[in-house]
């Protein structure tokens, strides 16, 4: 009976030290100190969206932020776990992880407006600068820019291009990049060449002198007119006044401005007349119509910039301009003259004779027409 009743004390004893025991790892437990499990993988998720979305690119500080302020984190976390479960304290673990997620959303917001914001900006820098390659393209196609201008253009286009590859790619820093330098050679070569236009079209009111001289002459005598417009490429035939005939040119390759010296490859500009016509068997052109080049005003002119230095003493005229055929090239060839192809040639041919007055002049518009 004794016995009986030590083994019950014993077991009271062992069940009362065990409940002791649970309770006591109870209190330690629930009310021990806990890392902020959820704030942290809260911290991780967000942190990782923004960088998916681009953050690291077109937020770079706000995400950086983000990340130091995660480390630290984490950083306190393994700290605090090193000391006695009891006494540990993730205050600063979880007010870090809440900055941390904080910025990492400011970042993931701001980097969703910068695309936005560059992405619009880009676009309209691409429409803007594909206007101007347009522009260049119209203006300046036939015209003999130097061979420098002309690859920077080249090159200016080509980055456009890529420009246009990367932004619908959704690569943005690198379209903005490659758009900001074609910019910077489209734009300084279009303002080069108007520049050079602006100067050569201010001899327009003389040219409109010419040309309205030249056609009243037409009306007046009752005869044919030719009338040359280098800028537009073409050769105008009129009878009495009014245009008959209309046709596509090609020039000397420096056509820019009036002949100065004998091999310029430049097209003279002025009021000639048709002194010789050359049959297909006197000319190598299919037909030709030779002009006065050079009349006495361009002799004058001519002595002129020899006396004051401009030319130098052994410099010559030249000579030998014509309205000729064997074109439709495509391209300024001829040595400064005028050629069209033979077909067209043939009716100029049959419709001019000597005396015939043929005007050369820059444009038979003016500069404004012709940007517009």
């Amino acid at each position: 009976m004794m016995r009986l009743k030590k083994i019950w004390r014993n077991t009271f004893g062992f069940v009362i030290l065990s409940i002791f025991f649970t309770f006591l790892l109870f209190v330690i437990v629930h009310f021990a100190p806990k890392p902020p499990v959820e704030k942290m993988e809260y911290a991780r998720l967000t942190l990782s969206q923004a960088g998916t979305s681009g953050a690291g690119t077109y937020s770079k500080r706000l995400f950086r932020e983000a990340g130091s302020l995660y480390d630290s984190a984490m950083a306190n976390w393994r700290r605090e776990n090193q000391r006695f479960f009891f006494f540990r304290d993730f205050d600063n673990v979880s007010e870090y992880a809440g900055l941390s997620a904080q910025k990492a959303e400011e970042a993931l917001k701001k980097s969703k407006s910068n695309v936005l914001s560059l992405k619009a900006k880009i676009s309209q820098r691409i429409d803007t600068l594909n206007n101007l390659v347009g522009q260049i393209t119209m203006l300046f196609t036939a015209y003999p820019l130097s061979s420098e201008v002309r690859n920077r253009i080249s090159k200016g286009k080509l980055l456009l291009k890529e420009s246009e590859i990367a932004y619908n790619k959704g690569q943005y820093l690198q379209a903005n990049k490659k758009i900001i330098d074609s910019e910077y050679l489209l734009t300084s070569c279009y303002e080069n060449a108007i520049n050079d236009l602006q100067e050569y079209f201010k001899s327009y009111p003389l040219w409109k002198k010419w040309v309205d001289e030249t056609i009243s002459d037409s009306r007046r005598n009752k005869s044919y007119s030719i009338i040359v417009d280098k800028y537009s490429r073409k050769c105008i035939v009129y009878f009495n006044g009014i245009r008959q005939y209309e046709y596509n040119i090609e020039l000397g390759r420096n056509w820019v401005g009036d002949k100065k010296v004998k091999g310029d490859k430049a097209t003279p500009e002025g009021k000639y007349k048709v002194i010789k016509k050359f049959g297909s068997n006197r000319t190598k052109y299919y037909k030709a119509l030779l002009l006065d080049y050079p009349n006495e005003t361009d002799k004058e002119e001519f002595r002129k910039e020899v006396a004051r230095g401009i030319l130098p003493s052994s410099a010559k005229i030249g000579g030998l301009i014509e309205i000729h055929g064997n074109g439709g090239k495509g391209i300024d060839w001829t040595e400064g003259c005028i050629a069209l192809t033979d077909s067209e040639m043939e009716v100029i041919f049959k419709v001019t004779k000597e005396g015939t007055p043929v005007t050369i002049v820059g444009s038979m518009v003016d500069l404004k027409q012709v940007l517009d």
